[in-house]
C-alpha cells in the first residue's frame, strides 16, 4: 500500500507541477496576481508529494520489499543498512525520482526564501522550475517508473553492484545532483529575467547565491567521485577523462564562469550577455550529463541505464530547454547591452579573459568527449579520446588562466593601472619563482615546473591579498590582525577559493611529475621498493564481511630503517551479485601515499602485486574542500541573502514597462 501511495504521489506531483508552470505564467500574462501567488502555493506542494514519493521508495528498500521491480533488481536483505538507502539512488530509477526531489526542493527553497524578490520575477523563476519539473517528472512516470510491481513475488533480491557499495557512493550521487539541479535556478532567472525584459545588477544580486549553492555542491560532489574512483578501482589514478567524469566537468567550468560574470554584472552592470549565455549553457550541460548516463550512448561504470527510449526522451528534453533558451537570449540580445564602459586594462577585463579561458577549455572537453560518439553514429567508425589529448589541450588553456589570475585580483575596476599591480604583486612572483626553482631542481620536467610555479603564484597572489588589504607590514601587527579579522566573508570565501585552485593544481603537478609504479609478483617474506619507501608482503589471509568474503593481504611499509606501519588491501567476492572488487590499501603520509592493490595468486602461492607512490596526491582534494568551504562562507554573506536597491532611474522589476501595470514588490 505504501509503494502504491508513492506512484500515486508521483503522479499527483505531476499534475501539481502543471499548475506551478502554467498558472504563474497566465498571472504574467493577464497581470492577474493571485494566479502569479499560485506558483508559491504548488512550489511546496510540489515538493512535499516528491519526498513522499522518494521515501515510500526508501521504506521499500530497506525492508527488503521484493515485489517492487527496482528493489529485487537493486538490493538484497544481506546488504548493509547503509547500502540498502543509498540503493534507493544507485540505479537509474531511483536515481531520477532523487533528481526530481531535489528540483522540487529547489523550488520550494525559492517559495521559502525568495519572499524579498519582486513578485513578478518571482513567478516566473517559478514558471521555469515547474516546467523543468513537470517535464522531468513526465520523464519518470512514462519511461522509468521505480514503482513498478512484480506480479509473484520474490524471495531475494539481485542486489547492488559492489563498486557503488561504499560510503563515498552513498553522498556523490546526492551532492553531483545538487550542483547539477541547482543550475537549473540560474536557467530560470535566466529566461524570467528574459521574459520580463530586465537585467540589470539587482537581477544579478538575486541570481547569484542560488549559482553559487550550486557550484558549492558541484564541486565537492566531483571531488568525492575522484577520491572514491582513486582508492576503489585499484587503478591508482584519480581522473581518468571518462566521458561521464567530463560530463561533471563541463558545467562546473561554465558555472565558474558564470559565479564571475554575475560579480561584474552586479558591481558594474556590465557583461550581461556573458551572463544570461553562461546560465543558459551551464544548466544546458548539466542537461547534458544526465543524457550521457541514461541513454546508453556509452559505457561507463558511472552509467546507469541502456533503454533507447529513454536516451530519446531526454534528449528532447535537452533540446527543448536549449533551443528555447538560446532562442529567447538571441531575440532580447539587443536588451543586453552593458550600461558602462571599461578599459582594457581593468577586473572586467580580466574576468571577461578568466570566462573565455574557461569557456574554451569547455568547449575542448566537449568537443573530446562527443566526437567519437558523433563518429560512430555518422560513420560507424570508432575512435578514442583519452587522457593524451586532454591533457595536450586543457592543460595548456587552464596555464594562461592561472598567470592572470592575481593581476585581475590586484587591478582596479573600471580603469586599472597594470604596472601598479605588477609591484603589488613582487612578494607572490618571488614566492613563485623560488617555488619554480626548487621544482627544477628536484627534476620536474618543464610543464610541470610551469603548473607548480603557477600554483604557488595563484597561492601567494591569494594570500598576499589579504595581507595587503591588512596593510601588512605597514600599520601595527595588531591592526593588521583586526582589519584580517574584519574582512567580509565574501572576501574570505574568493580568497579561500583561489587558494583552494592553487593547493589542487600543485597537487595535480606535483602527483604527476613524481609518482612511481612498481609492478611485482611477490610471496610472503618478499620486499619492494617504490618512491623512497620499502614494502614488505607479509601474509595474506581470509576475512568475512557482512555479505562478501574477502582475501586480505598485509603489507609493511618501511622508510629507510624505521617502520611506520601495515598496509592492508584485499580482493573482496560478493555473492549479490556474483562480483569482485578490490580494496586498496593506502598509507596516508604528509606529502604522499603508498598504495597497494593485492591482485590474483599466481603459481606456487604468490600474488601479483602493484605499488604505487602519489606524492601531493591529497592536496588535490584539500583544494577542493577549500573551494568548499570558500563557497559556503560567501554565501554565509548577509548582503547574498537580501534584497538590492536599482541603481538611479531604472524601476524595479516589478515596475517594467514590458509586463504592463505595476505588481507588489511583497
Amino acid at each position: 500500500m505504501i509503494v502504491e501511495l508513492g506512484h500515486f504521489a508521483l503522479i499527483l506531483a505531476l499534475f501539481v507541477a502543471v499548475v506551478q508552470f502554467a498558472a504563474p505564467l497566465a498571472g504574467l500574462r493577464m497581470r492577474d496576481t493571485r494566479l502569479m501567488a499560485m506558483g508559491d502555493a504548488a512550489a511546496p506542494i510540489a515538493f512535499l508529494l516528491i519526498a513522499g514519493s522518494f521515501a515510500a521508495l526508501l521504506w521499500a528498500h530497506i525492508n527488503s520489499d521484493f515485489s517492487v521491480a527496482n528493489v529485487w533488481e537493486n538490493s538484497h536483505s544481506a546488504k548493509p543498512l547503509l547500502y540498502k538507502i543509498s540503493g534507493v539512488w544507485g540505479n537509474h530509477e531511483g536515481s531520477m525520482l532523487l533528481w526530481v526531489l531535489i528540483l522540487a526542493l529547489f523550488g520550494a527553497a525559492v517559495w521559502l526564501f525568495g519572499q524579498n524578490l519582486p513578485l513578478d520575477l518571482r513567478s516566473a523563476v517559478l514558471s521555469i522550475q515547474g516546467l523543468i519539473l513537470f517535464t522531468f517528472t513526465l520523464f519518470i512516470v512514462v519511461t522509468s517508473n521505480p514503482f513498478v510491481r512484480i506480479p509473484n513475488a520474490l524471495f531475494e533480491g539481485q542486489g547492488l553492484n559492489p563498486i557503488l557499495q561504499d560510503p563515498a557512493l552513498a553522498i556523490h550521487p546526492p551532492l553531483l545532483y545538487a550542483g547539477y539541479v541547482g543550475f537549473s535556478m540560474a536557467f530560470s532567472f535566466a529566461i524570467a529575467a528574459l521574459l520580463l525584459g530586465r537585467v540589470d545588477s539587482a537581477w544579478a544580486r538575486w541570481v547569484r547565491p542560488w549559482t553559487l549553492a550550486a557550484w558549492i555542491f558541484l564541486t565537492i560532489g566531483i571531488a568525492i567521485g575522484s577520491w572514491w574512483a582513486y582508492y576503489t578501482l585499484g587503478w591508482g589514478g584519480w581522473w581518468f577523462w571518462d566521458p561521464v567524469e567530463n560530463a561533471s566537468l563541463m558545467p562546473w567550468l561554465t558555472g565558474t564562469a558564470l559565479l564571475h560574470s554575475a560579480i561584474v554584472m552586479e558591481k558594474r552592470d556590465s557583461l550581461k550577455a556573458w551572463t544570461i549565455l553562461l546560465a543558459i549553457l551551464t544548466f544546458s550541460f548539466s542537461l547534458l550529463g544526465t543524457f550521457l548516463v541514461r541513454s546508453g550512448v556509452l559505457t561507463s561504470v558511472h552509467s546507469f541505464a541502456s533503454d533507447p527510449s529513454r536516451g530519446v526522451f531526454i534528449l528532447v528534453i535537452v533540446s527543448l530547454f536549449t533551443a528555447g533558451g538560446l532562442l529567447l537570449f538571441s531575440w532580447r540580445s539587443n536588451s543586453l547591452a552593458a550600461s558602462t564602459a571599461f578599459s582594457v586594462v581593468s577586473r572586467e577585463s580580466s574576468l571577461v579573459l578568466n570566462n573565455l579561458f574557461l569557456t574554451v577549455s569547455c568547449g575542448v572537453v566537449f568537443v573530446g568527449t562527443l566526437y567519437p560518439l558523433a563518429l560512430e553514429a555518422a560513420t560507424g567508425d570508432k575512435i578514442s579520446v583519452g587522457a593524451p589529448f586532454f591533457n595536450s589541450t586543457v592543460v595548456w588553456i587552464f596555464l594562461p588562466l592561472l598567470l592572470l589570475l592575481p593581476f585581475g585580483i590586484f587591478t582596479a575596476w573600471k580603469r586599472g593601472d597594470l604596472d601598479e599591480a605588477a609591484r603589488r604583486l613582487i612578494p607572490a612572483a618571488v614566492a613563485a619563482v623560488l617555488v619554480g626553482i626548487a621544482s627544477v631542481m628536484a627534476g620536474a620536467g618543464f610543464k610541470t615546473g610551469l603548473a607548480l610555479t603557477l600554483g604557488a603564484w595563484v597561492f601567494a597572489g591569494a594570500v598576499w591579498e589579504v595581507l595587503w588589504r591588512a596593510r601588512f607590514a605597514q600599520v601595527s601587527f595588531g591592526e593588521t590582525a583586526r582589519r584580517i579579522a574584519n574582512m567580509r566573508r565574501s572576501q574570505w570565501g574568493a580568497t579561500l577559493g583561489h587558494v583552494g585552485l592553487a593547493v589542487s593544481v600543485i597537487g595535480i603537478a606535483g602527483t604527476t611529475a613524481w609518482n612511481a609504479e612498481h609492478l611485482a609478483v611477490m610471496k610472503p617474506g618478499d620486499s619492494i621498493d617504490v618512491g623512497s619507501y620499502s614494502i614488505t608482503f607479509k601474509k595474506v589471509y581470509d576475512e568475512p564481511g557482512p555479505n562478501y568474503t574477502a582475501q586480505a593481504g598485509d603489507f609493511e611499509l618501511k622508510s629507510g630503517d624505521r617502520v611506520i606501519g601495515t598496509i592492508t588491501s584485499a580482493k573482496k567476492k560478493y555473492d549479490a551479485p556474483p562480483q569482485s572488487t578490490t580494496a586498496a590499501g593506502i598509507a596516508v603520509r604528509p606529502f604522499a601515499d603508498v598504495y597497494v592493490v593485492l591482485g590474483n595468486e599466481a603459481p606456487g602461492g604468490a600474488y601479483s602485486i602493484r605499488a604505487y607512490y602519489h606524492p601531493f596526491v591529497r592536496w588535490i582534494w584539500g583544494g577542493a574542500v577549500l573551494m568548499f568551504i570558500g563557497g559556503f562562507l560567501s554565501l554565509l554573506d548577509r548582503r547574498l541573502r537580501i534584497g538590492v536597491g536599482q541603481r538611479a532611474g531604472k524601476p524595479p522589476l516589478s515596475q517594467s514597462p514590458k509586463i504592463g501595470p505595476a505588481l507588489p514588490a511583497e
